[in-house]
């Protein structure tokens, strides 16, 4: 889905005209978003002008399109993040491709080359395991066929990733495939066995060759056609390894055989068994990759096909997709609940267990928010639909960790650099390791045997599923406990966390507080609560909640506000009844000049109780204090426990908050933090977290711990955010990780997943590395047979895939 020039602001990768332009330069043309006035020009064109590489940037505001001048080679994908920082976004789309025949971490390379050279492409990212590309394109219009064009021009195939309904399979498939190569390498291999005891089972060279032909060309034909097509893409891949390696090995038995015409000296068993053996190992592993995708298959399957909805004719059940926002769904006990949404009638215990990690059933009544894809308990609910299809929290989960399946933990960049010279390198010693047995006189028949060995026993596949394979079983077990990881780079760096801030309310808290004081400093108490509820009737922030319940259960009326703002970490401001109101934290309270000096003992004493304390104040005349209303919120019931689990990994725990320092103290001690940084501005939380990251050693990392818009920069400017999934949306798109329950316990599971699936792509590259360190040189030495070389290689890959799935045994930080 390209954008269509004559449409929409496109990308344009054409070289320069005019020989005056830098030469072999590209010229991009992105669509900006978000843009407004001129300021928003100059900022755009500074951000992209810093950007290494940009030779010239200009900024249409009419368009609302970037152009930029680049070298060749540029990568986009820095100009995409430059522009984001500066505050705004690039029009753009995702695409996801299913690509076939991939073998290794070559072809990876080879796929994501072709397609970056798709004019409008920003991004590429193909995931071996997955078998799958994401490509990120410029503008909100996309064509796939360009990019299937690139896919197919390198010698690969392209499926819809998304394919609806079973799909019709061949008849020969991977595993039929493995077990006809077995029948017919098995007369061929028998005989090998009986040597081992002085039997001579020898097959005559002729049926030897009738055996080994069909295996070689017909069931390894798959081997030929992906090695062609990356010779002649100007690259290399396991299939040409093994192309080049069975032919040498049938090519040498073949001239033998019509030179002496006696079946000694044949190695026709080398090359069916190599291949045999190669299948074998690409079966094992396909079976093994689609375990590490269970969790999505399990997540996909809690989607029902139907509805039962209530409307004029009864309970009528319907296809899911017919039913709307609005609609009132009914859910019998037992069933599963079809769509998000709010309990208008009925009670019922809920199973969330597959959706939030939740174990044991939560009670819902009319008012509380389902999920769709719980199990409804014994009682019939009745639900008012908020959410269905793409927008339900199901559909939301699912796209987050297929997301971070698809995408590249920063270690992967590294294994891909290192992949893209593997071949090569391995076509290099194959070849010395021939000429130097060929010419050391230990014959041409031994040299060529040894050369086969080199070449079938590197694998580079192993390279390519090491880090992917661990990345699927881990963010894939962890989404079915509760935690969604967005990207695979937040996987990685959580592994490293030394320090965790957490925010305090509705984090460490309930985050339901209740108003237990409301003194007025003149006037009535009904006329302070009257006019606190006007200014937050519209606020959905919970001491804005606690305040409108205590009015509704006083039956209080609420009077019309005007001019109405929220100022960021400090309350909200607005007209009432002609006066000009504040009403906030007392620090805003000493900022707007009110005299709180009478007050100022008796605030302390409810401060040191733990109490949130907030003032309002008239700014008609002189500022004055009107009243002030105190509120309690208890610490959740496991925050100290989740502070206890961090501990117990070495991780330290600071509290970041904007409450007064009474509050926060009287929580820090509750729940066993040490460190307490108290009225703090939302900005000023990100300057802590950017401070507490400098006062770390090396390659150790910060998390930050929140569920408010005000924890929105802090969770960007941490190494690792972690949102609570109770918040807001705002600060679960600031985060890396996403906690689908407000439980403080998950922080520690999070950490301790990112830490095991680390591990396995460090125990996974490792054995990766080691199959090839030690396998080379003694193929090399001759000291490996063509058969046990491609036994190796076969397993290389399957043991790499087996090692990443001991993750889906993982049950939380407890368990350690």
């Amino acid at each position: 889905m390209l954008p269509d020039a004559a449409m929409t602001p496109t990308l344009s990768t054409a070289p320069p005209a005019s020989a005056a332009t830098p030469a072999a330069g590209r010229t991009w043309r992105l669509p900006v978003q978000g843009m407004s006035c001129a300021s928003c020009v100059a900022r755009v064109e500074k951000a992209a002008l810093a950007v290494p590489g940009v030779q010239q940037a200009e900024v249409n505001l009419a368009t609302e399109t970037l152009h930029v001048q680049t070298p060749q080679g540029f990568d986009p994908a820095t100009l995409k993040q430059a522009v984001e920082r500066a505050g705004y976004s690039l029009a753009t789309t995702s695409v996801q491709l299913a690509i076939s025949e991939m073998t290794c971490a070559s072809c990876v390379a080879r796929v994501e080359k072709a397609l970056l050279k798709v004019p409008g492409v920003l991004e590429a990212t193909v995931n071996l395991a997955t078998e799958t590309a994401t490509v990120t394109l410029a503008g909100e219009r996309t064509d796939p066929a360009p990019l299937v064009a690139a896919v197919t021009r390198a010698g690969y195939g392209v499926a819809a990733p998304l394919a609806q309904g079973p799909q019709a399979q061949p008849w020969l498939g991977d595993g039929r495939r493995v077990l006809l190569a077995a029948l017919l390498s098995a007369p061929l291999a028998v005989p090998m066995v009986g040597m081992l005891w002085g039997q001579h089972w020898m097959l005559p060279g002729w049926l030897q060759l009738l055996l080994a032909t069909p295996v070689q060309f017909w069931l390894g034909a798959r081997f030929y056609r992906a090695g062609y097509s990356a010779v002649r893409a100007g690259a290399g891949n396991m299939d040409l390894l093994v192309a080049l390696g069975t032919s040498a090995a049938f090519g040498l038995s073949l001239y033998t055989l019509w030179a002496d015409g006696n079946a000694h000296g044949l190695y026709f068993e080398s090359s069916a068994v190599v291949i045999t053996l190669v299948l074998l190992g690409k079966w094992l592993e396909a079976r093994a990759r689609r375990q590490t995708t269970a969790a999505i298959r399990a997540l996909n399957a809690l989607r029902p096909d139907t509805a039962r909805v209530r409307n004029a004719q009864g309970d009528v059940e319907v296809p899911l997709a017919q039913v709307v926002v609005g609609d009132l769904v009914v859910v019998r006990a037992g069933e599963r609940i079809a769509v998000d949404g709010v309990v208008t009638e009925g009670d019922s215990d809920v199973d969330e267990s597959l959706v939030t990690g939740e174990s044991l059933p939560v009670a819902r009544g009319p008012g509380d928010a389902v999920t769709g894809g719980a199990v409804n308990g014994e009682g019939l609910l009745v639900v008012r639909t908020t959410a269905v299809g793409a927008e339900s929290a199901l559909a939301r989960i699912v796209r987050l960790v297929e997301s971070a399946q698809a995408r590249k933990a920063p270690i992967q960049r590294l294994v891909d650099r290192v992949s893209a010279v593997f071949v090569p390198a391995v076509l290099g010693v194959a070849l010395l390791t021939l000429l130097g047995w060929g010419l050391s006189g230990a014959g041409w028949s031994v040299a060529v045997i040894n050369a086969v060995s080199v070449l079938v026993i590197a694998c580079p596949c192993a390279l390519g599923l090491a880090t992917p394979a661990a990345i699927m079983a881990g963010t894939g077990v962890a989404a079915q406990r509760g935690i969604l990881i967005k990207d695979a780079e937040a996987l990685e760096l959580a592994h490293a966390v030394g320090v965790v801030a957490w925010d305090k309310t509705g984090t460490l808290t309930l985050g339901r507080p209740q108003l237990v004081k409301a003194v007025p400093a003149e006037g009535e108490r009904a006329d302070l609560l009257q006019a606190a509820a006007a200014l937050q009737a519209s606020s959905t922030h919970p001491l804005a909640r606690a305040v409108l319940q205590v009015v509704a259960d006083e039956g209080l009326a609420t009077p019309a506000a005007s001019n109405v703002r929220a100022v960021a970490g400090r309350g909200v401001a607005g007209d009432v009844q002609g006066q000009a109101l504040r009403l906030g934290s007392l620090r805003w309270m000493q900022e707007s000049r009110v005299d709180l000096g009478p007050w100022q003992a008796e605030v302390k004493v409810w401060q040191d109780q733990g109490h949130t304390v907030s003032g309002l104040a008239s700014l008609q005349g002189q500022p004055h204090l009107l009243g002030l209303l105190a509120f309690a919120d208890t610490a959740k019931p496991n925050a100290a426990h989740a502070v206890r689990q961090l501990a117990a990994l070495g991780v330290r725990s600071v509290l970041l908050t904007g409450d007064n320092a009474g509050s926060a103290a009287a929580l820090a001690q509750a729940v066993g933090i040490d460190e307490v940084h108290a009225e703090v501005l939302p900005g000023d939380k990100a300057r802590l977290v950017a401070e507490l990251k400098a006062g770390l050693p090396a390659r150790r990392q910060v998390a930050m711990v929140g569920d408010g818009i005000n924890d929105a920069p802090a969770l960007a400017a941490a190494d690792v955010g972690i949102a609570m999934g109770s918040g807001t949306d705002v600060a679960m798109n600031a985060a890396g990780v996403t906690l689908m329950r407000g439980d403080p316990g998950l922080v520690a599971d999070a950490l301790d997943i990112s830490r095991r699936t680390h591990a396995k792509i460090r125990q996974n590259l490792f054995w990766a590395f080691v199959f090839n360190a030690v396998g080379i040189p003694l193929a090399a030495a001759g000291m490996l047979s063509p058969v046990i070389a491609g036994a190796a290689m076969a397993m290389s890959s399957v043991t790499v895939v087996s090692n990443a799935l001991l993750l889906r045994r993982w049950k939380g930080a407890a368990a350690r």
